[in-house]
């Protein structure tokens, strides 16, 4: 059996790595192909391009490298021709994944959609091109399998993959004795992981920080970088500043682990800040036209995922064409001058993972997977609703 995988974005790597283990465990025998990053070359996927360090999104940066896309869409159709897959698995990265998925069903492959993009968030109407290209949707989310059903779309709830990352994650315990050994409290400042987040973001989370230190001269600023040129960057940002900031690369869940609160850029590290039950402000910083066209199509109330999960609004957010530092500093400095509003959302933070952060989810995508190609290696597991 061979199988290919599209992933391109970090957190995909992650997701799609997890899944090829939980394939061959049950199918010792398979092979994995396809596009995504290191975790899933080390996994035992061949990769035909690491399209994981592009992860680029808004038009303007889809334009810049439309000429990789396309010669990348033009190999994997003649894979598909030349090769054929038995299924095609694709993880998030809508956009891309979207004419992968057309070729597929060109060539009559069977087309699995893991970690689908959040449609019911914003612009909709695409659920007409899960309902032409895809076979089944794995839902990650408690509420997705019905709305996919309700529009003609085959779907099966399987929870979601990051938790299954969170619940084997090592700690640098080392690293964490000393954090904890230093005494002040910590902020960590998560600035996302594509290199545009970084850059729109830096700003607000440096202002907000100042704003913090202004009333807590005792508070300490960690920032948990995705990649080291990101460190790179912000120390260019840092010279002369006088804040007490560190730099941390690879470091992420030591950082939250660790931390009082955190200021975050949206994304599935949301999903971690849940995990440890971390009080959080979430920002995104985007241009202005991005906004406009955003807020045009956009129908969910909330972009943090553990919003979306808990239907209210627990981690402060701010969706934004410009600096709402001031409005994150103030969430933050009540967590640090109030003892029962920080109890309080952590206590939130806990009903909620009790609910929904539950392990195993690519292990069951992995058993619906191989079961509808038709092999009974094992029986589904259902999610926990």
């Amino acid at each position: 059996m061979k199988i290919f995988l599209s992933a391109g974005e970090p957190s995909g790597d992650i997701h799609g790595a997890n899944l090829v283990r939980q394939l061959r465990r049950l199918h010792p025998e398979a092979e994995f192909v396809g596009f995504g990053g290191e975790r899933m070359e080390r996994a035992g996927c061949q990769l035909l391009y690491p399209l994981c360090n592009l992860a680029v999104m808004w038009f303007a940066r889809v334009l810049a490298n439309a000429p990789v896309f396309l010669r990348l869409l033009s190999q994997t159709d003649r894979f598909f021709r030349h090769q054929r897959p038995d299924a095609v698995v694709l993880i998030d990265y809508p956009g891309f994944n979207w004419i992968v998925a057309r070729r597929a069903r060109f060539h009559g492959i069977p087309v699995f959609y893991f970690v689908p993009p959040q449609l019911w968030g914003w612009a909709g109407w695409r659920v007409k091109k899960m309902k032409r290209w895809v076979d089944h949707v794995l839902c990650t989310l408690p509420f997705e399998q019905d709305w996919y059903f309700d529009r003609g779309v085959q779907a099966h709830y399987v929870g979601h993959p990051y938790f299954d990352e969170l619940s084997q994650q090592p700690l640098d315990r080392e690293f964490l004795n000393r954090e904890r050994a230093r005494g002040e409290r910590l902020i960590g400042l998560l600035p996302g992981s594509r290199t545009q987040e970084v850059d729109k973001n830096l700003s607000t989370l440096l202002r907000a920080a100042a704003a913090i230190h202004e009333k807590h001269s005792d508070v300490r600023f960690s920032f948990a970088c995705y990649r080291i040129d990101h460190c790179r960057r912000i120390a260019d940002r840092l010279r002369g500043c006088s804040l007490p900031i560190e730099l941390h690369h690879g470091k992420t869940a030591e950082i939250i682990a660790h931390a009082h609160a955190c200021i975050a850029v949206s994304g599935s590290v949301g999903l971690e800040l849940l995990y440890r039950l971390k009080p959080t402000v979430v920002v995104y910083r985007i241009g202005r036209l991005d906004l406009k066209l955003c807020n045009l199509f956009k129908t969910s109330r909330f972009i943090s995922l553990v919003n979306l999960l808990a239907d209210e609004e627990i981690f402060p957010e701010f969706l934004t064409d410009r600096c709402e530092a001031m409005r994150v500093a103030e969430h933050i400095n009540r967590w640090l001058s109030d003892p029962a509003a920080y109890q309080e959302q952590c206590a939130q933070l806990r009903r909620l993972r009790d609910r929904v952060a539950v392990p195993g989810a690519c292990a069951r995508a992995a058993r619906f997977i191989l079961q509808t190609l038709g092999h009974r290696e094992a029986d589904i597991e259902p999610a926990a609703a």
